[in-house]
């Protein structure tokens, strides 16, 4: 079996690409939008918050960072999947579309919200939790936030919330809210939640990994 490190994302990641027909995916929200309903319970909660600026962390195919342009919103999307990022460019080609490890990306700029709405956290190597998390405190400014929703699974190797709020205090955040959905519905010990937290340092990238 392959180690982890041989998987150019995770071996959870390589596996949902294995099943997964991309194409179906992304056309898959065009159909839901078609039959009257909104894909865009995230994109609602990020704008609620008013944030000026946004690091789609882990973007994919784009959708949420698509769709917070279209409102108005300063941009950038970042992920490590270069198959995924094309459909984000043809989703919309002015948005700034990176390809770089969440993990060790170094963007020349701060942003007052990183978000990660797409099980960022779940699909990732369960080695670069921490570094993801300090790496996208590095690329806030001043009290900017970090929102993340990812689904909390039954295994032994799963992300505990008690272990994503570890890492979080240890990269200087520190817990503002919780939810179980984008909607703000409460959260009373459900399979998904939806964290904010907020900066309470002004870190660096190198600082923070290497004090993780």
């Amino acid at each position: 079996m392959a180690s982890e490190r041989e998987h150019p994302v995770s071996q959870r990641w390589s596996e949902w690409r294995e099943v997964t027909d991309l194409d179906e995916y992304y056309t898959r929200w065009r159909r839901l939008e078609a039959t009257g309903r909104s894909p865009h319970g995230e994109v609602d909660f990020i704008e609620s918050l008013q944030p000026r600026s946004v690091l789609d962390a882990g973007c994919g195919m784009g959708r949420v960072a698509a769709e917070l342009a279209r409102r108005g919103v300063d941009v950038v999307g970042v992920d490590l999947d270069n198959d995924l990022l094309a459909f984000a460019r043809q989703a919309d080609p002015a948005v700034p579309w990176i390809h770089a490890d969440l993990a060790t990306m170094h963007l020349d700029r701060r942003f007052e919200m990183v978000a990660m709405p797409g099980n960022v956290m779940v699909f990732c190597r369960p080695c670069d939790r921490r570094a993801i998390i300090c790496n996208a405190a590095a690329h806030l400014e001043g009290r900017g936030v970090l929102v993340a929703g990812f689904e909390l699974g039954p295994d032994s190797g799963a992300l505990t919330l008690a272990e994503y709020d570890q890492h979080c205090t240890a990269c200087g955040l520190e817990l503002v809210e919780r939810w179980a959905t984008w909607q703000r519905d409460p959260y009373q010990g459900g399979s998904y939640a939806v964290s904010l937290h907020r900066s309470v340092l002004q870190p660096t990238a190198e600082g923070l990994v290497q004090g993780a």
